[in-house]
């Protein structure tokens, strides 16, 4: 049980540092975070929208940010690496945070939800989901759903080309809970078939498909005066025997 206890407190402390960073980092654009664990220390890659903010200036920022790491998560020699989200439409915690704090400004969920999809089809992915849950009009919770294209619920395909994100709107009525999912437009799913071209024929091959093709006319030629040598035979015995029958009804 120990060790089950150790990859259970591992992976709640990096939840927790993943929450923490998405505090920190809100209003740069939070992207996700991706932590691993290396012989040298603890290196974590943090993707935002807009990476100047979360450097700072001189790097003042950012050193701040990895002190407060190693004080509250004890990580050894943390090391933080930023990285720009280069399409923002494409990146589902980016976009769930922004519908959240579309809603939270007043935009109507409808309006708010249609919007975020209609940009995320535009920059290109095969498919997306958009799902409110909370008290969205009244008082009674209420789940909306706004998709268009392509997308995966289960399987390999889910795992390998969905990419999901998660936020929260607070507003006057309650917390209303905002899940964005966004299949990869690079997404090659099994019911895709490519077709590809037979490659262009070499003068070599062209010609020996030519011999090829002028031994099988020569055979096929053969073939039909060998049926034609072998019907004639019996027309000239069907001849015979309509002479003879004539010769033998006159001298009857």
């Amino acid at each position: 049980m120990a060790r089950e206890r150790k990859f259970v407190k591992e992976k709640m402390q990096r939840v927790q540092l993943k929450e923490f960073l998405q505090r920190e980092t809100e209003r740069a654009g939070f992207g996700g975070a991706d932590i691993k664990r290396t012989p040298m220390g603890t290196r974590i890659t943090l993707y935002t929208e807009r990476p100047a903010l979360v450097i700072g200036r001189k790097g003042k920022r950012i050193s701040e940010l990895t002190e407060q790491i190693k004080q509250k998560f004890n990580f050894d020699n943390p090391q933080i690496e930023v990285q720009e989200v280069e399409r923002p439409e494409l990146n589902a915690q980016i976009m769930a945070e922004k519908l959240a704090s579309s809603l939270e400004k007043g935009w109507y969920f409808r309006r708010a939800g249609h919007s975020t999809v209609r940009d995320i089809i535009d920059a290109g992915a095969k498919g997306c989901q958009i799902i409110l849950s909370g008290k969205l009009t009244g008082p009674r919770h209420r789940v909306e759903k706004f998709q268009d294209g392509h997308i995966k619920y289960c399987g390999e395909e889910k795992k390998k080309w969905i990419d999901e994100g998660f936020a929260q709107a607070k507003l006057k009525l309650g917390v209303i809970g905002v899940t964005v999912k966004i299949m990869d437009p690079d997404a090659v799913l099994p019911d895709e078939i490519e077709i590809i071209p037979p490659e262009p024929e070499t003068e070599e091959e062209q010609e020996e498909a030519d011999e090829e093709e002028g031994e099988k006319d020569e055979e096929t030629d053969e073939e039909e005066k060998d049926k034609q040598d072998e019907s004639e035979p019996e027309k000239e015995v069907e001849e015979m025997d309509i002479e003879d029958t004539e010769e033998e009804e006159e001298d009857g």
